[in-house]
């Protein structure tokens, strides 16, 4: 019995039930860089996050547009010291186990309304990809409709620099980027429980490859 029809209020789901978050690993090409990564984590504003860095990797979660929020400040405060440097980043929601996608009982999709970032003035380049995850069970359809209309959007923006093997290639300010990629990811999610998205981005790099 659904609790529809007991008449029980379920409580609105949270984005931590909900499994929106990020995980990343940041990587400074410079022998400072165990100071430059420690640094920019902790001036980033971490406040109604939950973040926990271990020895492979960052996650972050709450709300999309802070985690966004996090991200950037994070990437950007390490960009600031000059070094070449590279962030392989996986966006998740709609799964909040490690194999299992069960949210809590009586809870539905929780839905999420575009972020918005403050530009940073740092240049990125990202290869990005996007996956809606269509569960056993859950209804299908075209999800590369859904992948190409945000390719379309990127171009739109005019973030678009053309397309590699299993990725598109973004090139612009770091919030920019940043938010064309979580944004599809949140579209996306309008209409498929689980939605990932990744992107390696590349900042400061002495060997820039036109396109």
């Amino acid at each position: 019995m659904t609790p529809e029809q007991t008449g029980i209020a379920v409580p609105p789901i949270t984005p931590q039930e909900y499994g929106v978050g990020a995980r990343f690993t940041l990587s400074v090409y410079d022998s400072d860089y165990v100071s430059i990564i420690l640094g920019a984590l902790g001036e980033a504003d971490a406040d109604g996050l939950v973040v926990e860095t271990n020895d492979i990797s960052t996650f972050v979660g709450g709300t999309e547009q802070r985690v966004a929020g996090f991200l950037r400040d994070v990437i950007a405060a390490a960009a600031a010291r000059g070094a070449h440097l590279s962030a392989s980043i996986l966006l998740s929601r709609g799964c909040p186990g490690e194999l299992q996608c069960e949210l809590p009982p009586g809870a539905t999709a929780l839905a999420a309304s575009p972020i918005a970032l403050a530009a940073t003035g740092v240049r990125a380049r990202a290869h990005w990809s996007l996956y809606p995850l269509l569960d056993a069970g859950q209804a299908g359809g075209d999800h590369m409709a859904a992948i190409a209309a945000a390719v379309d959007h990127a171009r739109e923006t005019g973030l678009y620099a053309g397309s590699d093997h299993y990725a598109t290639r973004l090139d612009g300010d770091l919030a920019d980027v940043l938010e064309t990629a979580a944004n599809a990811w949140i579209l996306v999610g309008r209409t498929v429980q689980h939605v990932t998205t990744h992107l390696t981005v590349s900042i400061n790099s002495p060997s820039v490859v036109a396109g």
